[in-house]
């Protein structure tokens, strides 16, 4: 957690110029099952850690692809639901949660490349069509012949 230079409230750094408010994200702790012995019954170990996307100050079309990269981990809300329970400690469960937001983000921030329609070359159609010739006079050859039908 760092603080940003601006604001004196905790800020998650997302990359140098993007913050995530630590407002924005609200962390529930609760009972997780597998490794921890009897501890596993008493601790609240496991994180759901939820971010509120439509609050945040990203860019319109980086929440768009966070939200279609998170696909149903997200709610009908805007609200980004994050499950963290692989470690036995509640601190490590927390970093794991915040480090998988980052990473999510950081993935939106990528804006993807612009497809351009291409036309197949005459050379590629005449390889294709070749093909499809070859093909069928294989399976011709699979039909009845002359001497089959006596």
């Amino acid at each position: 957690m760092a603080l940003n230079s601006t604001s004196d409230f905790p800020v998650i750094p997302v990359t140098d110029k993007i913050f995530l408010d630590d407002n924005l994200i609200e962390e529930r702790f609760v009972r997780a099952s597998g490794p921890g012995g009897q501890n596993v019954n008493k601790v609240a170990t496991a994180v759901e850690l939820r971010f509120n996307i439509g609050a945040s100050s990203l860019p319109h079309d980086v929440k768009q692809r966070l939200i279609a990269l998170a696909g149903s981990r997200v709610t009908d809300n805007g609200v980004l639901l994050i499950d963290s329970r692989e470690h036995r400690t509640q601190t490590a469960n927390r970093e794991a949660a915040r480090e998988r937001l980052v990473a999510l983000i950081r993935q939106a921030l990528v804006k993807p490349r612009v497809r351009r329609k291409t036309k197949p070359k005459a050379a590629a159609k005449e390889k294709r069509l070749t093909g499809k010739k070859k093909r069928g006079s294989i399976k011709v050859l699979r039909g009845r012949s002359a001497r089959d039908e006596d």
